[in-house]
């Protein structure tokens, strides 16, 4: 028997007041409350609202050690009007899920997943930033919790959710790495999951490309290194000519909820889309031919980020990004919807209200 009955105890002390809403650092803001629930014997129950605030957590926490944690990003906006909204929730909730299963973690009710988000939302909407472009970030996670050493699927977790009041995740357009060396994912392996170790293992060579004075990695297959995937924050698009390309989810690359949009989005006003594999070697002769007009990134913290220069095996193409005009009408658009401003034909805003 599942206990989703949410109770909610509110915090008395909020700090919204220390927040300056013109200068939001990405993910070091949180709310005043969080979402917690508990699995235990079979089942998810103890679902509250509580104050935001630290967890005591045993040191043989088998996640710490065995790495079961997984993730979600999301994010609620403010409408024209005033009004929270929350975009496209039911697929946060399908994909967490889909993380679960492939950690070997209990699956999350959705409906407790949806009302959860529903209620946070409503409580913390003051923190919802007001300018276009800026949100409130929702983290839902799930965590191992059993006090155990042993390479095992845990018995009890937790899952969690709280809240931070951001600004754009990018300032400016970004240079991106190709690397033939390191790999995010391979075929079998973790890389649809949102799960920790997938991040965990993509920072060391990060660093490196970030010395060498790129800001992300643009990844590459894990056989002939030749294959474009994805890149470190976000799935990845390229205008080639007049068709829009971008690759296939084929079990190593995140199926982006902002990508899926954006396919949504561009097949309504008639654009050229291909979804297929595309190799570094197409793309680099592209952008020295001409032919590749725009390259530019999609995802939640992200939304819609422009690429400005590609690097590979010493070669460099260098794109403007002043130029282009499809990734700035996907990010108008998205953020359009969210306000309110463009109207919703899909059905994906829901109001908090």
């Amino acid at each position: 028997m599942i206990d989703t009955s949410l109770k909610i105890i509110k915090n008395t002390n909020s700090k919204l007041h220390e927040l300056d809403f013109d200068n939001i650092p990405f993910g070091r803001a949180f709310s005043d409350h969080m979402y917690v629930a508990d699995y235990k014997d079979g089942a998810w129950g103890d679902m509250r609202i509580e104050p935001f605030g630290n967890f005591s957590v045993h040191p043989a926490n088998i996640a710490w050690h065995y790495g079961q944690s997984i993730f979600e990003g999301m994010k609620a906006t403010k409408a024209i009007d005033g009004t929270p909204m929350l975009f496209r929730p039911e697929m946060h909730a399908k994909r967490i899920n889909t993380s679960a299963r492939r950690m070997c973690m209990p699956e999350f009710p959705e409906d407790a997943f949806l009302e959860a988000v529903y209620e946070l939302v409503k409580l913390e909407q003051a923190w919802i930033p007001k300018k276009e472009g800026s949100a409130l970030y929702l983290r839902p996670y799930m965590v191992a919790m059993d006090e155990f050493i042993g390479v095992q699927v845990a018995k009890t977790y937790k899952f969690v959710i709280f809240c931070c009041p951001v600004g754009p995740y990018y300032s400016k357009a970004v240079k991106l790495k190709a690397d033939d060396k390191f790999i995010r994912a391979a075929e079998g392996g973790t890389g649809e999951a949102k799960a920790a170790g997938n991040y965990a293992g993509s920072l060391y060579p990060a660093q490196i490309a970030k010395q060498e004075g790129y800001d992300q990695i643009m990844w590459l297959d894990a056989v002939n290194h030749k294959r474009i995937q994805e890149v470190g924050t976000m799935n990845i698009f390229f205008v080639i000519n007049d068709t829009i390309v971008t690759p296939p989810t084929s079990g190593t690359i995140l199926k982006g909820i902002t990508r899926d949009s954006a396919l949504t989005i561009f097949e309504q006003k008639g654009y050229n889309i291909e979804v297929r594999d595309l190799t570094i070697d197409e793309v680099m002769k592209a952008g020295h031919d001409g032919s590749l007009k725009e390259v530019f990134g999609t995802g939640t913290a992200a939304v819609v980020a422009n690429v400005k220069e590609i690097g590979y095996q010493g070669d460099t193409i260098t794109l403007n990004p002043e130029s282009y005009t499809v990734s700035p009408f996907l990010k108008d658009t998205i953020n359009g919807i969210r306000s309110t401003r463009i109207e919703d034909v899909n059905g994906w805003t829901v109001k908090v209200v």
